[in-house]
């Protein structure tokens, strides 16, 4: 379908990179012999090398690499959870791996020694394990193809409005690609000032530019609708950084923790202050993980669970490769409470929109019902849902 051609373009703010992953890799001169690629005799081994292997390799070297490698040896693991084929099939084709984002010449020859002469299997320690890669959550998504096909719709993204790429418009014909019935534009709010957070009179300016967009989809008889929404910037006793009457405007608010998230005491008090609060319906990347940066936050997960589902507030998959938080052990404690899940891609850019592939993966290994996620209900079954939490929210009186 042809994007909407004359939707409002909002604020230009420089972000993030479209998107992170599309770094090109620092070319690093080789000193040592040349390794040919592996023989046709050793490529039953090189087989065993799935991406998740070699970027726990690839991490493992960078600890011990000195600079410049340091960094690409570190730059390359992560890329390798974005990798769109498992590097062992291109060796299998005869096909070079620099074809890979961010393996260059060095890097190819490095890990063609690995499959030439396979080093023992590495366990990731915690600060890397339970992530997925695009290759293995193609493997688990093909199990069942009307699964990623039955998704409505993307319940976190960022415009040029906070820290990303694409305006509100870019992002909704992002979304009309993927046959989504609607999206929610989630741009941080003013606390977070290190990513341009927006604060109560833009999200008003914001919401009048999501209206031209709206409007402009349902003169092309687009179906999709763009949610107005907000990432809420939320303080470790869980308080949001904006006035209740503008958040009571949105369609749909999520509550994010940014900050003390390197703390290693238990958290527990801090999520059930969160899901408390009245002014959100999900609780986003709850954990605060980041591959290979921070481990994230621990608490009594089943009782934050218990009270999300008490309360039917939903917790988040963030399918950002980096992230995948809620990560896959969490998941099945929060389908054992039967709470809530919502996916959402964290996309900064048009072209992540395809990150869902990790959320709707991880979900649907864990055996996530389909009527415990959010983004298989329509958008009119959407938004009785968030009127149904507001409303449970109410003080008595208030109702």
């Amino acid at each position: 379908m042809k994007p909407v051609g004359k939707m409002a373009q909002g604020k230009q703010r420089k972000g993030r990179s479209a998107s992170r992953g599309t770094t090109k890799s620092v070319a690093v001169k080789s000193r040592g012999p040349r390794v040919s690629p592996p023989r046709p005799s050793v490529i039953a081994r090189a087989e065993l090398f799935t991406n998740a292997r070699l970027a726990e390799l690839l991490a493992t070297e960078a600890e011990k690499a000195k600079p410049p490698l340091t960094k690409a040896f570190r730059r390359a693991a992560r890329r390798a959870f974005l990798w769109p084929e498992e590097a062992a099939d291109l060796v299998h084709s005869g096909r070079s791996l620099t074809e890979l984002q961010s393996v260059g010449p060095y890097l190819e020859k490095v890990i063609n020694k690995w499959l030439l002469n396979p080093p023992p299997n590495l366990v990731p320690p915690p600060l890397r394990e339970n992530f997925l890669t695009f290759t293995e959550a193609q493997s688990i998504l093909a199990r069942d193809p009307s699964w990623l096909a039955s998704i409505k719709g993307d319940l976190q993204m960022h415009s040029t409005w906070s820290d990303g790429e694409g305006s509100i418009a870019d992002m909704a014909n992002a979304a009309v690609a993927r046959n989504y019935e609607y999206i929610a534009i989630t741009d941080h709010a003013k606390g977070l000032k290190i990513a341009g957070g927006i604060d109560e009179r833009q999200i008003e300016q914001q919401a009048a530019e999501i209206e031209t967009v709206d409007r402009e989809l349902e003169s092309a008889n687009v179906k999709l609708r763009v949610l107005r929404s907000v990432e809420l910037n939320l303080s470790p006793a869980g308080e949001g950084d904006l006035e209740e009457n503008a958040l009571a405007k949105l369609d749909i608010v999520i509550g994010c923790f940014h900050s003390a998230l390197r703390r290693k005491d238990d958290q527990t008090s801090r999520y059930l202050a969160a899901i408390r609060n009245p002014s959100i319906q999900i609780l986003g990347h709850p954990r605060g993980r980041i591959y290979n940066y921070r481990i994230g936050l621990t608490a009594d997960w089943p009782r934050v669970f218990a009270e999300a589902a008490e309360r039917d507030k939903a917790v988040e998959i963030d399918a950002y490769p980096d992230r995948q938080d809620l990560s896959p052990d969490l998941l099945v404690l929060a389908k054992n409470a039967g709470c809530r899940i919502s996916f959402g891609t964290d996309s900064h850019g048009p072209s992540q929109l395809r990150f869902m592939e990790y959320a709707a993966a991880s979900a649907l290994r864990a055996g996530i019902p389909r009527e415990r996620i959010l983004n298989f209900l329509s958008r009119d079954e959407l938004l009785s849902w968030v009127e149904s939490v507001r409303e449970s929210a109410r003080p008595v009186s208030a109702r």
